[in-house]
């Protein structure tokens, strides 16, 4: 999506006779539903102001392409200015300007991080040279214009208000510089900005090429499963984006600083497709390297599927080891670890074991076993009534331990279409929070929901194309198929179908075979999907007025998810009530972020199939590069 498009003649207009950043904002509402603070308006203001000087001059083309914040496919991520045309043989060319308006940067020992006043405090970020370049190599990746169209593209980065040279430009930013130049204030570097502007956009016709680069089919996606080898290997598969980055070095730094007198524990927060664990295996894929350092997750699924994947290449089998599960560390000796990465940090349990009576605590044996603990958290994806991992319990068993804390929250948006917006709405109407978001008008993602599971199944295998997209469902029906195989296990009116096939376990969700049946928590939680469809089970229903009401007893009595929700019901029924339903929440929440393009839901009451319908109004959904309005459908 592309914000403000326009030529050079009449983005130059717009600035000398209206307020450009007025006219940005008004576009922005337009586009988005939202408003931005004061402080973006100005940056909007100064720094397009200086872009507009940078233009004025008569050999860069008056059809010049000029495109301003254009939104990177399936994330939330905006690129300040495109400049769109043609080269002198003729190519396609894109000039992508990253635009700051620092007056004072630092230089850090950290690979492309610097640091800067944003937010009325000094804090570390990305290089704007690394910001430009990475903006640029995510949008290969995913723009079929891009990647097979011929289009080119350039970054670069105009920093109009900082004059101070040889600090940012200095030979630690080389690699970034060298991909995406640096320009400063003054005159002399405003010259050279437009000779680098001509040297790749020297003839126009430019709307047409942002026309084709908004339009572009988004390319299929990449999931982390299919790239692990590759990024263990040390090969770049994924190009970390500003706070993936920053928080991946300052996470580095910590372990490459930590010893068995000075440990440490880094908390990262993030919510669904946040990247979590594209920066846990990266880090892993960093540290290997001359660090004694584990991938560990109490879910087994995101272990296994990474082991399958390993195992599919000869020489590779041995990199299998790096991952291991929670419960290992119950008679590990003190520091025996360099680094251990946790994945998945909120369903850590206290006790480990068949039976969950051994050990002492999971966080606790964890922290002890490392120099450096790096713990991923989500609170509102904890889904067992066993799960204990928390930022306030990890935090304080840490420092019970002496280690010193670092805490950090990745913010943006890579799955569900790239929109807070949808995660905003889901906790609002799933009750687990109270937002402003009560609908998805706006909303660019394919949610939509169904009165038949038959009619939802069938559209999610029409979607699995690439293996991407799966069923799963809220653990209601008993596994009958488990002792059975001749046996259906969710059974809804004509719809028959079997839980995930036993001897796939935790590869159900990327076992070519496997779109027939229905997976649930235990084999999607930590993974991602192209299309997701849910059943909502009995578990969860809406009130005539359309409040939502858990029923854990609707749960299947074999929910190891629920083990323990009888004796809690007799010793404290009203506490019992609050954390089951807090469960059954975060379960479907989670279910129901899982997809990346879509996510689409049947529920088997009726009123809540209602309720859902009530919150989604004018939602847009985004389908194979094409748009529509849900309320037309």
């Amino acid at each position: 999506m592309i914000v403000y498009q326009s030529d050079k003649r009449e983005f130059l207009h717009d600035n000398d006779h209206r307020d450009i950043q007025d006219v940005i904002h008004d576009r922005f509402q337009a586009a988005t539903g939202r408003r931005v603070g004061g402080s973006e308006l100005s940056s909007w203001r100064d720094s397009l102001n200086a872009l507009a000087k940078v233009l004025r001059d008569r050999d860069i083309p008056d059809d010049l392409g000029v495109a301003v914040e254009f939104v990177l496919p399936q994330s939330t991520k905006r690129i300040d200015v495109i400049l769109a045309g043609h080269h002198e043989d003729g190519t396609k060319r894109i000039v992508v300007v990253e635009l700051k308006g620092w007056t004072d940067a630092k230089a850090t020992k950290s690979d492309g991080i610097v640091t800067t006043r944003l937010g009325g405090a000094e804090r570390f970020t990305v290089h704007p040279s690394y910001q430009a370049w990475s903006y640029v190599a995510f949008l290969e990746g995913f723009n079929e214009a891009v990647y097979e169209g011929g289009i080119r593209l350039q970054p670069c980065a105009y920093l109009h208000n900082f004059d101070t040279p040889g600090v940012l430009d200095s030979d630690h930013y080389k690699p970034y510089v060298s991909k995406a130049p640096l320009f400063l204030k003054g005159e002399a570097d405003r010259e050279t900005l437009r000779a680098f502007i001509k040297e790749h956009v020297r003839h126009g016709r430019g709307k047409s090429i942002l026309y084709e680069v908004e339009k572009g089919r988004i390319r299929p996606s990449k999931a982390l499963a299919d790239s692990v080898v590759n990024l263990l290997k040390g090969n770049s598969e994924f190009t970390l984006l500003d706070d993936q980055k920053e928080i991946y070095e300052a996470a580095l730094a910590a372990c490459r600083q930590a010893s068995t007198s000075s440990r440490r524990v880094v908390i990262v927060e993030g919510g669904p497709g946040t990247g979590k664990s594209v920066v846990a295996v990266n880090l892993l894929a960093a540290l290997r390297h001359g660090l004694n350092v584990k991938y560990v997750s109490k879910n087994a699924a995101p272990r296994e599927v990474y082991s399958h994947q390993l195992a599919q290449g000869p020489g590779n089998a041995h990199l299998a080891n790096l991952f291991t599960g929670s419960g290992s560390f119950m008679n590990c000796q003190p520091a025996a670890f360099d680094a251990l990465i946790v994945d998945e940090a909120h369903r850590l349990t206290e006790k480990s074991g068949f039976y969950q009576n051994e050990g002492d605590h999971q966080i606790r044996e964890i922290i002890r076993a490392a120099n450096c603990a790096i713990f991923f958290i989500d609170d509102r994806q904890r889904v067992t009534l066993k799960d204990v991992g928390s930022v306030e319990l990890i935090r304080q068993l840490a420092e019970e331990q002496g280690a010193s804390v670092e805490q950090y929250k990745l913010r943006s948006q890579f799955r569900c279409a790239g929109s807070d917006g949808y995660l905003a709405w889901l906790d609002n109407t799933l009750g687990i929070e109270e937002t402003a978001n009560d609908s998805l008008d706006g909303v660019r993602y394919d949610f939509q929901v169904f009165d038949d599971p038959a009619d939802m199944h069938a559209a999610i295998e029409a979607k699995n194309a690439n293996n991407k997209s799966r069923v799963v469902a809220g653990y209601c029906w008993k596994w009958a198929s488990r002792n059975d195989p001749a046996a259906d296990d969710i059974v809804i009116g004509s719809y028959r179908r079997q839980w995930n096939l036993l001897d796939q376990g935790s590869l159900w969700l990327v076992s070519p075979d496997s779109s027939a049946q229905v997976g649930c928590i235990h084999t999607c939680q930590g993974l991602e999907l192209d299309y997701v469809g849910v059943i909502i089970g009995p578990d969860l229903v809406a009130g005539p007025t359309g409040t939502l009401r858990s029923v854990p007893r609707a749960r299947d009595r074999h929910d190891k998810t629920m083990k323990g929700y009888v004796t809690m019901s007799r010793d404290d029924p009203e506490g019992a009530y609050r954390a089951a339903d807090r469960i059954i929440r975060n379960t479907y929440r989670t279910l129901m972020t899982r997809g990346m393009k879509g996510c689409y839901v049947y529920a088997t009451d009726s009123a809540l199939r209602e309720h859902l319908r009530s919150r989604m109004r004018d939602a847009v959904v985004v389908a194979a590069g094409e748009e529509q309005s849900q309320a037309a459908k």
